[in-house]
């Protein structure tokens, strides 16, 4: 018998009319930013985080979709942020998600920019398909399959998994070279004992935005998916901070 796994979903918590886009990492989904956006709920802050294609299903389903995909639905959420009446939009992305929300804030006029464990050097190849190897066993286990069926499926997957790495080094290295066409406010956070990717990026992505209103948060208990991790109280407050001192015309 396969179980049948309860599927995570987007959500929106309307709260003031200030808004935040929120952006999950790669093999994640909503539920990686939902305490920021029920933090974020209570001191008055409006957000909304998407599902990316692909993500907060099976495996199987992820390496279906690719990273212009993602960005379709990354683009998708800002406009329904602005549906709703939202004039200014705050974005803050964890790792891929990161990457995405940078991508936007060249590509959008967004009000301001958070940054956290965004990978900016594709180094980090080995990590993320033992990462993924390790994601797509967990998924079948909690499809409480036999071990040897798990085996079997998982390396399917990984052998046909090349594409889709591909498409996320292209979409790492491109926003990369774009990095200077920021200006808009940028808070750049990175986790000290984060394993998953280089955290030079996080200098690289601070150096180089060209916004006259940049600063850089390290945190060093923390691990790559820094919005559950150790000090995601002081992330939160440290993102409220950044929040608050942007120039909101509302």
């Amino acid at each position: 018998m396969i179980v049948k796994i309860k599927l995570p979903q987007p959500f929106t918590f309307e709260a003031g009319e200030r808004a935040v886009l929120l952006l999950h990492g790669f093999t994640g989904h909503s539920a990686d930013v939902r305490m920021l956006g029920r933090f974020l709920e209570k001191k008055g802050y409006t957000s909304h985080a998407p599902i990316y294609r692909g993500h907060g299903l099976p495996p199987e389903e992820l390496i279906k979709s690719n990273p212009d995909q993602w960005w379709a639905d990354v683009k998708a959420a800002f406009n329904h942020l602005k549906d709703l009446g939202y004039q200014e939009i705050a974005v803050a992305g964890l790792s891929l998600g990161g990457v995405l929300g940078l991508k936007l804030a060249y590509s959008e006029k967004i009000k301001g920019m958070v940054s956290m464990c965004a990978p900016m050097f594709f180094d980090n190849e080995e990590e993320l398909t033992k990462g993924f190897r390790e994601f797509s066993k967990e998924f079948k286990q909690l499809e409480q399959k036999d071990e040897a069926v798990i085996k079997e499926e998982v390396d399917t997957i990984m052998d046909n998994s090349k594409n889709l790495f591909i498409g996320v080094r292209d979409t790492v290295k491109e926003v990369k070279s774009n990095i200077d066409m920021i200006y808009t406010p940028t808070l750049v956070v990175q986790a000290e004992k984060d394993q998953m990717i280089n955290t030079d990026s996080a200098n690289y992505i601070y150096d180089n935005v060209e916004s006259t209103q940049k600063e850089i948060k390290w945190y060093a208990n923390s691990g790559h998916v820094i919005t559950m991790d150790k000090e995601k109280d002081q992330l939160h407050e440290d993102i409220y901070a950044f929040l608050e001192s942007l120039d909101w015309e509302v």
